[in-house]
């Protein structure tokens, strides 16, 4: 219910506008001198205030230019029994919303306080929106969180290199932060003045991915309706940030390739050399040597984006930095959601230590943020861990049993480490030859579902990628899920070609 402050000496006035406010359902609370009404506004968050011009000192203008000074986001409507046209425009620009005349009329003043409400709301979220875009532009300064051995080599890398005109490729597996790292080498380089621009190559269709990078002329294909100038010249005199770089078409690498050695671009269905002036960043998940061997990556282009390599390692490998980023994303989660503060009890750090976070950072993250929101006390407990961060793992917490690694879902090998090693070949390429006991294996070897839920994916998924020889692509499309999903399995799974 909006709350609105109705500042008038008289009392009758207050007396009327509160019945009238009431009964559209507002909550209303009157003050009847300005000083009043000042320690009012300081004390408690109103949607409104309706303030009468003349009143004893401070009057109603003074109010309004200390509230707009104060509280800029209050809209504020002025009244007044003797409302001239300066004083109308003078409350303009000290920032009232509107100025009414006394008496009001009924419909006029229940439309304005509408509005102004509204206006107030809109206020109120621009303000989130600039804090979240404040944030975020804030977080390309955040440093790259860790006291481990690998981040702190990353650190001193970045801090030598930024400052070269290097390409840089940055390795490692989805979520561990890379693009945190090309913002740093951008950051700390002589181009930080210029832009940074984001291409996530995984994200663009094949047929599409050359328009995106070098733009196209009106009237090159159908559906270029305009000119479009293409990320690399948004990119000039700054960095390009080319994510997920193994996912690009062969065709598309050639002609980045020759922008690199020539630094010029050509758009789509044009015939102009543009010069352009851009460092190149790159990152991967994926093993380009091993893209390169199986012929879906240039080696000439690779050479000359893996001037310096940094790769990132994932969290499980640097387990020590994980209470350092969780409280670092509980701070950050604090002020943007507006939540009561709370802390990690030194139990809960150590069970989410003892996670795998196959998501790496960004998992954490969003662990962190569910946690601080559900967490019902000041106190972050192991139990509040075991409870949200990966259902099924609290009755073994509740028995004092460490929480079980992702590594403990698969099935182990016979005590006597005699596996039916064709059985077991069989049941990895799908069970093709023997559907039927493949299932009856699965559910002899798996009495929790969220095992045989893994395994059973795991195994339609080998044996998909079998089906189709590999074309991670022709897989994914057949079965109904995007590429970098399939990876994301692939990486889960640890499934690897020559399984």
């Amino acid at each position: 219910m909006p709350t609105v402050l109705v500042v008038d000496d008289e009392a009758a006035i207050r007396r009327t506008l509160r019945e009238i406010l009431e009964y559209e359902d507002y909550e209303v609370v009157g003050a009847e001198d300005g000083q009043e009404a000042l320690d009012e506004l300081r004390s408690a968050p109103y949607d409104l205030a309706l303030v009468d011009v003349k009143m004893p000192d401070p009057d109603g203008m003074e109010v309004l230019r200390t509230a707009s000074d104060e509280m800029p986001e209050l809209p504020v409507v002025m009244i007044s029994g003797h409302g001239t046209i300066e004083t109308a425009v003078e409350a303009t620009k000290l920032g009232a919303f509107d100025f009414i005349e006394k008496p009001p009329d009924l419909n006029h003043l229940l439309v304005t306080v509408r509005n102004a409400l509204d206006r107030g709301e809109l206020e109120v979220q621009n303000r989130r929106m600039r804090q979240t875009l404040t944030e975020k532009q804030n977080s390309d300064l955040t440093p790259i969180i860790g006291e481990s051995e690998p981040i702190e080599e990353i650190t001193s890398t970045i801090h030598r290199v930024a400052p070269t005109e290097a390409r840089v490729l940055v390795t490692g597996e989805h979520g561990t932060g890379k693009e945190l790292v090309a913002k740093w080498v951008h950051h700390l380089s002589e181009r930080e003045e210029g832009p940074m621009v984001e291409v996530n190559c995984a994200a663009i269709p094949p047929d599409l991915i050359e328009s995106e990078l070098f733009g196209h002329e009106k009237g090159s294909f159908t559906g270029a309706t305009e000119q479009r100038t293409g990320k690399f010249e948004q990119a000039h005199e700054g960095t390009l940030f080319l994510d997920e770089v193994g996912d690009m078409s062969l065709a598309a690498q050639a002609k980045v390739l020759r922008v690199l050695q020539e630094d010029k671009i050509q758009r789509v269905g044009g015939d102009k050399a543009i010069p352009v002036d851009v460092r190149v960043v790159a990152a991967t998940n994926k093993d380009l040597l091993e893209e390169i061997e199986a012929g879906n990556f240039r080696e000439d282009l690779y050479h000359r984006l893996s001037v310096i390599l940094i790769d990132v390692p994932p969290l499980r490998e640097r387990r020590g930095d994980v209470p350092l980023i969780t409280e670092h994303f509980a701070a950050q989660s604090v002020r943007r959601n507006g939540l009561p503060e709370k802390h990690f009890s030194e139990e809960a750090l150590e069970r989410m230590k003892a996670y795998e976070w196959r998501g790496n950072v960004r998992e954490l993250h969003n662990v962190v943020e569910r946690l601080l929101i559900m967490s019902e006390s000041d106190e972050i407990t192991a139990a509040d861990v075991d409870r949200y961060v990966r259902p099924g793992v609290a009755s073994a917490s509740a028995n004092g049993e460490a929480p079980p690694s992702e590594e403990a879902a698969a099935p182990e090998a016979d005590a006597t480490g005699e596996d039916d090693a064709a059985g077991k070949k069989d049941a990895e390429n799908g069970g093709a030859d023997r559907p039927g006991e493949a299932v009856a294996d699965l559910l002899a070897e798996h009495d929790e579902f969220s095992a045989f839920r893994d395994r059973a994916e795991e195994i339609f998924i080998r044996r998909k990628l079998h089906e189709f020889e590999w074309n991670v692509s022709r897989t994914a499309e057949a079965i109904g899920i995007q590429r970098s999903h399939l990876y994301n399995k692939l990486n889960k799974f640890g499934i690897e070609r020559g399984d």
